[in-house]
């Protein structure tokens, strides 16, 4: 595996394989990689002749009480996966040379970025978009590849590859979980023994909601009831938001029927996890 810290070398290194005729898989991380991540890895290399990881902890998605410095970072053990799948490019580059100090431009997408997590995290999906626009621009993939955990990051990605023509098909995968159901998410580590064991009540109050639509109820309002009622009897949850909403343009759905997403962020002391379902089709 060849690893590359600068936008020049990486930029040398994906026109090398354009010229050799090879497709670029991509898959952008920022690092303390997990099943979830090698996941993606494995699809990449399934579809595509040369894949390319990043590994870059973007500190413009960061809030300023937010836990950028103590973002999990392990370098040695990520190089480690990533050659034990087969990755054959690591880019790993360095803040300062993603964002140089005369660095002045952002991506926005407008009213998608401003809902559910964005709501309580402004200026985190502008910090996304810019990032992976710009690494979109240095690997020029043919195919990128996130995970559906973060659902509504996926969803702004996409429109933003849209709106701007971009040559590059995004493919989201499903959320690969622990054993327990608990989705897995590198900020899992900072969950205490007894937070680890209450935060299973996300999936288990996800696969409760799945369980009532099924029976044929599709009001939302019952359904979130639900899903509060369970995280509620848990007493080491602190809801931030629970929604149901349409699963295109995240508005407030009508009704909870197939298609729709529920969404939730729950605190877990310090700890904020996300998790997400999309309701399927009837049979």
């Amino acid at each position: 595996m060849l690893t590359i810290a600068t936008i020049a070398e990486m930029k040398d290194a994906a026109r090398a394989e354009k010229s050799a005729g090879r497709t670029i898989g991509f898959v952008p991380t920022m690092g303390y990689l997990h099943e979830g991540h090698l996941s993606l890895v494995r699809a990449s290399k399934a579809a595509t002749d040369s894949t390319v990881v990043s590994i870059f902890v973007n500190p413009a998605q960061f809030g300023p009480q937010e836990d950028y410095a103590r973002y999990p970072r392990d370098f040695e053990r990520d190089s480690a996966f990533l050659i034990g799948e087969g990755a054959d490019i690591l880019f790993f580059p360095e803040a300062a040379e993603m964002y140089p100090p005369d660095f002045r431009t952002f991506v926005e997408v407008e009213r998608l970025q401003d809902k559910l997590c964005g709501r309580t995290r402004p200026g985190h999906f502008r910090g996304v978009c810019t990032v992976v626009l710009k690494l979109f621009e240095i690997i020029r993939p043919e195919k990128a590849y996130f995970g559906q955990k973060d659902a509504q990051q996926a969803l702004i990605l996409k429109k933003m590859a849209a709106d701007f023509n971009l040559d590059v098909e995004l493919d989201v995968r499903p959320i690969v979980r622990e054993p327990d159901g608990l989705a897995m998410s590198s900020r899992n580590q900072y969950l205490s023994p007894g937070d680890r064991r209450a935060a299973v009540v996300l999936n288990r109050s996800l696969e409760a909601a799945a369980a009532a639509i099924r029976g044929g109820e599709r009001r939302p309002d019952v359904v979130i009831g639900l899903i509060r009622g369970l995280l509620g009897r848990e007493p080491a949850a602190r809801i931030e938001y629970v929604e149901i909403v349409e699963a295109r343009l995240l508005e407030a759905a009508p009704d909870a029927g197939p298609g729709r997403l529920i969404a939730l962020a729950v605190y877990f002391g310090n700890t904020r996890l996300i998790d997400n379902l999309i309701i399927p089709a009837e049979g």
